[in-house]
């Protein structure tokens, strides 16, 4: 079986792993010139003029995190030096928060909420209450109830320091329009999947070299498969026996007369070209189901993340990762130390997700925050990275496009129906499923 694989980021190359190792020939074609989709490498010069590696965003893994893992040893990654492994930890720049101990849960989410500091014997108590209530209900609530109603319970600190810090990094949405569901998912598969399951896995090299490329080298050297780049799909053409011509622009197949025809197509590339492509079949004799297939997929609302990296010499973090407090004029949630995790001392990042504003004035009020709250007032700014369709919005409720198209035509990706947030876990699950269904 011939299989072409549409988008050479984490849930593509994880198809077209998961393809070749069911026997079948890959072709992934990538419209960018570079792997990784959004979660990959990117050029940068320090102000010393010094060359740099950056991310398209700060990535947070955690110990539950298994398929990506998995396809990371597969691939010849060797995640104990890749990863820096910590326990849960939400410590503030004045030593506040809460860090879990190494034990099995609950007892390590138990002891942590009761060493938390800043946190008075009220917060504890209600957030011991809560979720307690959670776990008897089965990590389960009303489809439309929001991560804001959800924990109303709480109070104010606990929804300040603990939630939303928690709900923007994991699902990229505000705690009031959150799923409550997908979050209390997050929760279960994180603090109760075992021991370790909750524990923050920081990238200590940049995320092309963490999964994509050497996913990519690997697929090359099963010898048969074959990985395109700078090659943007402009259409499929639907062919007798089921099967698909995959058309570009330009490249190795400018023309539909030598474009390749292929037994089985995924896509891997995001929802809006998924979209775009899919519905290009629905006016197609037979192919009517793709229309609303591509109305669900072209009907996701997307989130926000700007990551700001900056430098100052001799600037170095008590811990390679701190939560900020976030408000209005202050708005990174996290600032990681690169120094700490990959070499490059002096190298700040602050996240800011579900971000919303200009790409200056996000810059300017992130170095603000910084002197204000970890007393770093001569950061100059490297670069701000803004990935304006980072994620999908997360909403109670919400609709998501299937794994299965058409037939011989299937999608996979961070957005396509399952339980979890847009995550890299989400990705390369849906990756892996979707050659599985074949």
């Amino acid at each position: 079986m011939k299989v072409a694989v549409i988008g050479a980021g984490w849930a593509g190359m994880a198809a077209a792993i998961a393809h070749a190792q069911a026997r079948r020939d890959v072709t992934v074609f990538e419209a960018a010139r570079t792997v990784g989709g959004r979660a990959r490498a990117v050029p940068a010069t320090l102000p010393g003029g010094k060359a740099a590696t950056l991310d398209n965003g700060q990535h947070i893994l955690i110990g539950a995190y298994a398929e990506s893992l998995r396809l990371m040893r597969l691939v010849g990654v060797d995640a104990g030096t890749a990863l820096l492994r910590l326990p849960l930890t939400l410590h503030f720049p004045d030593g506040q928060g809460l860090q879990l101990p190494d034990l099995p849960p609950p007892l390590d989410a138990l002891l942590g909420i009761v060493r938390a500091k800043g946190w008075s014997l009220g917060d504890k108590l209600a957030l011991l209450r809560t979720a307690t209530a959670w776990q008897l209900k089965g990590f389960r609530c009303a489809p439309a109830t929001s991560v804001a109603d959800l924990c109303a319970p709480l109070t104010p600190r606990l929804m300040a320091e603990f939630i939303d810090p928690l709900c923007v990094s994991a699902l990229n949405t505000p705690a009031h329009e959150a799923s409550g569901q997908v979050f209390l998912r997050v929760l279960q598969d994180s603090l109760f999947s075992g021991r370790g399951g909750s524990n923050l896995l920081l990238p200590r090299v940049d995320l092309g070299a963490l999964f994509p490329e050497p996913a990519v080298r690997w697929l090359k050297a099963q010898g048969r498969h074959q990985v395109i780049t700078g090659q943007r799909v402009q259409r499929l053409q639907p062919q007798p026996g089921g099967r698909w011509q995959v058309v570009g622009a330009t490249g190795p197949f400018g023309t539909a007369e030598d474009s390749p025809v292929f037994d089985h197509v995924t896509l891997a590339c995001p929802s809006w070209e998924a979209s775009r492509l899919v519905g290009g079949l629905a006016g197609e004799a037979g192919l009517a189901s793709a229309g609303p297939w591509s109305a669900l997929a072209g009907a996701l609302r997307f989130e926000a993340i700007t990551t700001v990296y900056a430098y100052a010499q001799g600037a170095r973090l008590p811990q390679p990762m701190l939560a900020l407090r976030s408000a209005p004029h202050s708005p990174a949630q996290f600032v990681f130390d690169r120094g700490q995790l990959d070499g490059q001392h002096g190298l700040l990042a602050f996240v800011v997700s579900a971000s919303d504003g200009e790409r200056s004035q996000i810059e300017q009020q992130v170095l603000q925050q910084a002197a204000a709250q970890l007393g770093i007032s001569a950061l100059q700014p490297v670069q701000t990275v803004v990935e304006k369709r980072a994620t999908f919005a997360c909403t109670p409720g919400l609709a998501r496009p299937g794994l299965q198209v058409l037939p011989g035509l299937t999608a996979c990706g961070d957005y396509v129906d399952g339980p979890y947030p847009a995550t890299l876990e989400g990705a390369v699950l849906s990756g892996t499923a979707v050659a599985a269904s074949v």
